[in-house]
């Protein structure tokens, strides 16, 4: 614990804001020996607004013909911050170019942050009607005597019946009349759990004991059984009584909270509450010694043992189903021995349901879990278990956590291991807002702070990563079988054109299709639908004139949801009602077009009557517990047909799939991106690994209106370096990673002619710098995002250049057109390696 001296008298502190640098406080007296770097302050900002500060450095160099505001309370005993999380959040403020302002923002849960909330009070000093008041300043000074306390300035416009209140709250503290204050509200508090004990002399008093007993079983019989089962409860002995928890006592005696509370009111019980601490103690049900690895596992983890003597990263490129998940047990389980924390990091919160309960069987309860849709408290729950390691003696601590990319921010004790599974995905890029962090990049500079080893895996590594392990960075270890000798599925193309032609398809289903589907079902198997679009259809459009109902706020076509009977903006969740004639030529022929996963849940069931049919995407998994509910069904079997989006792609494990099939493919392969066909190519591949997993041979069935495309031909023959060595080609030839570094600048206004004038100089300023390494301005494919117009720049750096002079360049530009007055309200948002 680093503690301020006493000389020193300032701390430099971080706020949770877009601002660069750190700001300077005076430290009060009373906290000089108390306060340290990594303790959260409260500190005044501004004129009024109060936040959650860190303390960065502590000094007593301060220029002291300026005058500082005090560190306003100190909320810590320790430190709640390390000082490697400062040097990580430093370096990535640095690569991704925002202000560690953000990044502290993005790392906090929010439990640790305060809330704070301007209001308005009536001044102590103030005399009713002593000062001349005019109607507005009468109103709201009459509603805060009546109410007796103060009122959020948000109330005020309704209270004087006008929008503009600063006017009248400014007239009024200058005549003394209010004053503005700031509640403070710490979000975290600890769960705490209320425990009973014997109170006073009962807990020591034998004779007193007993004339309690004589006094209950003669006038309170309810009471009696309380005390009996608090006796049973706490195992009774004379010396040796014990606390039992009131909620445990209640349910257990079968009387109510009020024979309790008559007992605790007469001193016969104690009430008191203590902190929940979570159970850290829960068995494995197996250890990792019992798992038997085949040959070519046990290749794969010597290789990576010998890697790491050389290398700190590896890249496990294993097909699907070829038992990476058991490696990484293995190599876990080294770590723990090694008294090493492991950090597992997944892409989506879907995966972690099953991958909970695997490493749960192995390890108990010395897994930790972490992602955002755990609530405030369970996520700080989390972050102050992950500081500890199992050398605090009696601690609560996690050897394993196991999460999404945020996870990379906990204070982590002592990291030994880092393994990021399904390296590929974009998931792990955080899209917005600051920090635009990819959080497999990120998890290999935090492994390299603590001198950790990290592990990639994935069937379909992404380009970069192959790229690095082939050019020597990444050490390379690869699995070309799958698990017990299983055959890769067999893959079939169906040709939709000629389909219709034939006219073989069933709405969107192909004969083929469906009796596949009938065939799995008759033998009591599974089958997973991909379809990357959900909703019911893509779009409405009149046949007449062609109109398409679009949002008001972006520039898309709403997608109808048959559940709500809306139609539904994916961006910024506009809602409108369903049309019954068109509104520009009044025709009644409005159709649908396009469909997504909710239509072919509906479809389906009509198709195959008998099939019992669940939908797995982002209208269906919205609760806390959704995932886990979907999947533990499917994988008991109470579900035969899953469809659903990307999530049904990602490493999940299901005994019982004998069927998988990507209903339209060249919805992918079509999307203007030039990563598009590695990501199609990526989902392909992966939700074909879902079949066949087990028992017999899988079957994939692709339909697709372009059967000869080169990506569609690689997904059949299993072909991942076929489809790496084409892109690698594309890459090179037109300047794409991984031969060239990416920063995306998005110009962003309100005003669509703003927006244009202020992209093109921007542009100008960038190619006198960059010449033609500089792409755009240019319209992405949604040029409006909730009424923000939208144009991008892209800077293109190679990879032998410096990075670093090319950002400091950007800097200096960046600041260059802000000094221009009519460009201060447009936003530029940086984005470095753009996914």
């Amino acid at each position: 614990m680093c503690l301020l001296p006493t000389t020193a008298t300032y701390a430099d502190v971080i706020l949770p804001l877009p601002l660069p640098g750190s700001f300077t406080y005076a430290v009060p007296p009373e906290f000089q020996n108390k306060i340290g770097v990594g303790y959260r302050v409260v500190v005044q900002f501004g004129s009024r607004k109060i936040y959650t500060a860190l303390v960065r450095k502590i000094h007593s160099d301060a220029d002291s013909s300026r005058s500082f505001k005090d560190v306003l309370s100190l909320l810590d005993e320790g430190p709640l911050v390390k000082e490697w999380q400062f040097r990580f959040w430093e370096w990535m403020a640095s690569y991704y170019m925002c202000t560690v302002g953000e990044v502290m923002n993005a790392a906090l849960p929010s439990a640790f942050k305060l809330a704070s909330e301007t209001k308005v009070a009536i001044h102590p000093g103030y005399v009713l009607d002593s000062i001349p008041l005019n109607e507005k300043e009468f109103s709201l000074v009459e509603s805060l005597h009546h109410s007796k306390k103060s009122i959020e300035i948000s109330r005020i416009p309704r209270i004087i019946e006008q929008q503009k209140i600063i006017p009248v709250i400014k007239t009024l503290i200058e005549k003394g009349v209010i004053v503005l204050e700031e509640e403070v509200r710490v979000k975290y508090k600890p769960k705490k759990e209320i425990f009973i004990r014997l109170g006073g002399p009962f807990a020591t008093d034998e004779e007193v004991m007993k004339e309690l007993f004589d006094h209950l079983e003669r006038r309170a019989k309810k009471q009696l059984e309380v005390l009996m089962t608090f006796i049973q409860l706490s195992k009774f002995g004379l010396d040796d009584f014990k606390e039992v928890r009131k909620e445990e006592l209640l349910k257990k005696s079968g009387c109510s909270a009020a024979v309790l509370d008559s007992m605790i009111k007469k001193a016969v019980f104690e009430v008191y509450d203590k902190p929940v601490v979570k159970e850290s103690s829960l068995p494995p049900e197996l250890s990792p010694a019992s798992i038997t690895l085949t040959g070519q596992q046990n290749r794969a983890i010597e290789e990576i043992r010998e890697a790491w003597k050389a290398r700190d990263v590896a890249l496990l490129h294993g097909v699907t189903s070829s038992g990476k998940t058991e490696i990484y047990i293995k190599l876990i389980e080294e770590t723990l021995d090694q008294g090493k924390q492991v950090l597992y990091l997944l892409p989506e919160i879907a995966l972690t349901t099953q991958i909970i309960s695997r490493l749960r069987k192995y390890f108990g309860g010395r897994v930790g879990v972490y992602h955002s849709r755990f609530n405030d408290g369970e996520r700080a729950e989390v972050w102050k278990q992950a500081g500890l390691n199992s050398l605090n003696p009696g601690s609560n601590h996690c050897d394993i956590i196991l999460g999404a990319r945020s996870a990379v921010f906990l204070p982590l004790a002592d990291l030994g291991l880092v393994i990021v599974d399904e390296e590929h995905d974009s998931s792990f890029k955080q899209m917005d807002p600051a920090p635009r962090y990819n959080g497999r990049d990120a998890a290999l500079f935090l492994a390299h702070l603590h001198g950790a080893k990290s592990l990639l895996g994935s069937a379909t590594p992404a380009i970069e990563s192959y790229y690095n392990a082939k050019q020597g960075k990444y050490a390379l270890v690869e699995m070309a079988e799958r698990y017990g000798d299983m055959e890769m599925p067999k893959i079939g193309i169906v040709n939709i054109k000629d389909e219709r032609r034939r006219g073989g398809m069933k709405t969107h289903f192909s004969t083929i299709l469906l009796d596949q589907l009938s065939v799995a079902l008759e033998n009591k198997e599974q089958a997973i639908l991909f379809q990357n679009r959900r909703g019911f259809s893509l779009r409405l459009e009149c046949e007449a004139c062609n109109w398409m109902p679009n949002c008001i706020n972006c520039d898309v076509t709403l997608v109808y949801h048959k559940k709500s009977n809306q139609l539904r903006c994916h961006y910024c969740g506009y809602v409108a009602s369903v049309p019954s004639i068109c509104p520009v030529c009044h025709s009644p022929g409005v159709k649908m077009k396009g469909f997504g996963t909710e239509k072919v849940e509906e479809e389906l069931g009509i198709l195959l009557p008998g099939a019992r049919i669940s939908r797995m995407d982002l209208d269906t998994t919205r609760s806390k517990n959704a995932y886990q509910n979907i999947i533990t069904s499917f994988e008991e079997q109470k579900i035969d047909i899953l469809v659903g989006t990307q999530m049904v792609t990602k490493g999940l494990d299901f005994d019982h799939v004998s069927t998988v099939c990507i209903l339209n493919a060249d919805n992918m392969l079509s999307f203007p991106d030039f990563r598009s066909e590695e990501r199609s190519f990526q989902l392909m591949a992966q939700v074909s690994g879902r079949s066949g997993r087990k028992k017999k041979r899988g079957l994939v069935i692709i339909q697709t209106y372009n059967p000869a495309h080169p990506i569609i031909q690689s997904v059949v023959k299993h072909d991942y370096l076929g489809m790496y060595t084409y892109q690698l080609g594309e890459r090179r030839k037109f300047k794409y990673p991984p031969f060239h570094r990416l920063i995306l600048l998005k110009v962003k206004h309100r005003n669509a002619e703003l927006v244009n004038k202020a992209a093109s100089d921007l542009a100008k300023r960038l190619t006198a710098v960059f010449g033609n390494r500089i792409l755009g301005p240019e319209y992405p494919p949604v040029a409006r995002i909730m009424n923000q117009y939208l144009k991008h720049i892209m800077i293109k750096v190679e990879v032998e250049s410096s990075v670093l002079t090319a950002k400091a360049k950007l800097i200096e530009i960046l600041g260059n057109f802000y000094q221009k007055q009519e460009f201060h309200p447009v936003r530029v948002l940086i984005d470095v390696d753009p996914q």
